[in-house]
């Protein structure tokens, strides 16, 4: 099979949409576009389906190509069998190749190496025969040097033999991971102040069920001289199995040589390359789930249902510097910035009340955003005294990140007369306005909604993480007039010299027709075709124009409405919607010729035209009053926020200043083998107090009703 067949198997697709996926990227297709707008090619791949086939066939490429090295390599040396070739030409892995090719590398200086100068390679070949006649001293006649040194050369050469051959390798690697353990100790004197690794104190778990993300934090414990991890395994039943396949005449009398030698090879030079593999191994496995969990967690916080035509107040916490207040209009435009000190150590709180007050008065506030940080619990404390009697709510929003952005080169160029903590005020109000807007500015690792982020390969993160913000991105689409530069730098296609020119034609006057943007420096008719069905326009010449329909469909779109009998100023009506429900689409598609996907998204498009669809998802709890640990017992329902999905359970906001934890254990009374599988990041969700620990201020909840 080729490459394309393999990767098609592996995904139980078609190697018809491996190849189509494959030739759309070569021609310059971006992942959204081909996702969206070429499902009749692809038959109808999502976008991860898609970056997994981009990723498995280069390391398939890869593959190919090392194969293909190493052959010749091997081939130079006039070493190559028709039996390697196969071997070499069946691996699926690039580890299984250099296992491979590791007896024909040239090796730097070992004691083998040394030994084969001295000439000893003759004498190891004998010892390998295993002669029953004679004795050492008859094998060693001929060699220039004492009996003991040329034997012990011997036994060198003999231990790098077995630790070159791939298949006791491959025994070996599989008899550790699946039957071996992890362990790991606390160092001796090492001082753990927090108690962060107290379970890893002594801990040993089989390698091949270890939780990845017990894998990254006794890594983590590793590296700060905490703990000490290693790999626990039947090294009798491994020495037993070298002997039984290389010992091929017990009656000889070099056994017990070939025996020390075994013994070598797998205490000096097997064993630590191994284990070294089989724990880059597992780092890599736990780091590659570890992304995969923060992708899902920033995807679905980046589809956080926005608060629209809503005043904000954001309000960044803090004692001796003073509190920022940023007064937002619904769209996000800063009408007032002020400081107050409520808290320690000027503590005037009724000079701050009444400030606070007067903004809210002014400005007609409908929500306050306040940020998470150091002194947040003592500012909700404030700001819920304060508005006690309004009609105004508040909100807790999670600051990770917004100090990362608001010291940035884009808030410095956005609100370069500002402070670093009014920009921050700023960047809290909108959160809760447009979460995608505020929080693609800022690096995605910079979030905080994933586990042991720092402990994983960061070029992986940061690609997965920059393909979920531009997945999300255009699957929202954007208002082509409104948009920033930092939603726009993820759109399909776009470049930054496009952006700045459609930036620069927005500072006269707003787009009203898509086909606008093709005048543009830097739109060639490639990038507009990638880009332009993700960029909106709300109140063009144009219905369509609002819609994620691609102009490249614009005349089916008309001989689909005409065929209906309906106006395109109709789109979105409820008589539109009828006529749209009782539309037969593969019909349809018979009597255009056109296919069935692209007809089904013309037709979802014209009965709901531009509609955001974060609008259909739980609203954003907002409070009025303040709850304190004080305030729970054991048992008590709440309403929360899920603001972390990990690996061992999820954390909720439930309006206290420390999130509580669920449990694994706790989310249903069925086995659940993923949170995920049962919460997403955003969601709202009805838990229960399990326990309470007010000295350490921490809440554990259940979501299973008893």
């Amino acid at each position: 099979m080729n490459n394309k067949e393999v990767l098609a198997k592996k995904l139980n697709i078609k190697t018809s949409q491996v190849e189509a996926v494959l030739k759309l990227l070569s021609e310059g297709a971006t992942i959204p576009f081909i996702a969206r707008y070429r499902k009749e090619v692809t038959g109808s791949l999502d976008e991860e389906q898609i970056r997994v086939i981009e990723k498995e066939y280069e390391y398939l490429e890869n593959l190919s190509k090392r194969k293909e090295d190493v052959i010749r390599l091997i081939e130079e040396k006039d070493l190559m069998t028709e039996e390697l070739r196969n071997n070499i030409n069946a691996c699926l892995k690039l580890s299984e190749v250099e296992d491979l090719y590791r007896p024909f590398k040239e090796k730097k200086k070992t004691k083998a190496s040394e030994a084969i100068k001295l000439g000893l390679e003759p004498l190891a070949k004998m010892i390998m025969s295993f002669p029953v006649n004679g004795d050492i001293a008859s094998l060693t006649k001929g060699f220039d040097m004492p009996l003991e040194e040329a034997i012990t050369g011997a036994k060198y050469i003999i231990s790098e033999w077995i630790s070159d051959n791939a298949y006791y390798r491959k025994y070996i690697k599989n008899e550790i991971m699946y039957h071996g353990s992890i362990c790991s100790k606390k160092k001796k004197n090492a001082v753990d102040e927090k108690k962060t690794y107290e379970m890893y104190y002594d801990l040993q778990e089989p390698i091949r069920y270890a939780k990845h993300y017990r894998i990254l934090a006794m890594n983590r414990g590793e590296d700060e001289g905490i703990l000490n991890i290693s790999l626990d395994y039947d090294k009798e039943k491994i020495l037993n199995y070298l002997e039984s396949k290389i010992i091929k005449n017990p009656n000889s009398f070099v056994v017990s040589e070939v025996k020390d030698a075994i013994a070598d090879s797998l205490k000096r030079l097997i064993y630590p390359s191994v284990e070294r593999e089989i724990r880059a191994n597992l780092t890599e496995e736990a780091g590659e789930k570890a992304i995969v969990t923060f992708q899902d967690n920033l995807e679905h916080l980046l589809l956080t249902k926005p608060i629209k035509n809503k005043v904000v107040l954001g309000f960044d916490p803090a004692f001796r510097t003073g509190c920022k207040l940023a007064v937002l209009n619904p769209f996000g435009d800063v009408l007032e910035i002020a400081t107050i000190y409520p808290h320690e150590p000027k503590n005037e709180v009724e000079k701050s009340a009444e400030l606070l007050k007067s903004l809210i008065n002014k400005y007609h506030v409908d929500i306050i955003a306040i940020g998470n940080g150091t002194a947040s619990r003592e500012s909700e404390a404030f700001v819920a005294k304060t508005i006690k009697g309004s009609n105004v709510l508040y909100n807790l929003v999670s600051e990770a990140g917004a100090s990362v952005y608001s010291a940035s080169p884009l808030a410095i160029s956005e609100f370069p007369d500002l402070t670093v903590e009014k920009r921050s005020a700023i960047s809290i109000g909108r959160r809760i306005q447009d979460p995608l807007s505020e929080l693609v500015k800022i690096d995605p690792q910079s979030i905080g909604v994933g586990e042991y982020q720092h402990d994983v390969n960061q070029k992986e993160l940061k690609n997965a993480l920059s393909f979920t913000v531009s997945k999300i991105v255009n699957e929202v689409g954007v208002n082509v007039n409104t948009a920033s530069s930092s939603i726009l730098s993820y759109i399909s296609g776009l470049t930054k010299k496009c952006i700045n020119s459609l930036l620069e034609f927005r500072k006269n006057k707003p787009f009203t027709n898509r086909n606008e943007l093709l005048k543009l420096s830097g739109f060639t008719p490639k990038i507009y075709e990638q880009a332009i069905g993700f960029l909106r326009i709300n109140d063009g010449e144009n219905p369509l124009d609002k819609t994620r329909i691609h102009p490249e469909s614009y005349e089916l779109t008309n001989k689909i409405m005409k065929k209906l009998n309906f106006d395109v100023n109709k789109i979105g009506s409820e008589d539109a919607k009828k006529c749209l429900e009782k539309v037969d689409v593969e019909h349809l598609a018979n009597i255009l010729e056109s296919d069935v996907y692209t007809i089904n998204d013309i037709i979802e498009e014209l009965k709901t035209p531009g509609i955001d669809y974060r609008d259909s998802l739980d609203d954003v709890i907002l409070k009025s009053d303040i709850l304190t640990i004080d305030d729970l017992k054991v048992g008590m329902e709440l309403q929360g926020t899920v603001r972390n999905v990990l690996s061992f359970g999820a954390f909720i906001d439930i309006g206290l200043h420390n999130d509580g934890l669920v449990h694994i254990s706790k989310m249903s009374k069925e086995f659940v083998k993923n949170p995920m599988d049962v919460v997403k990041v955003g969601d709202i969700v009805t838990c229960y107090v399990d326990s309470i620990d007010k000295e350490k201020e921490k809440v554990s909840l259940s979501l299973i009703k008893e």
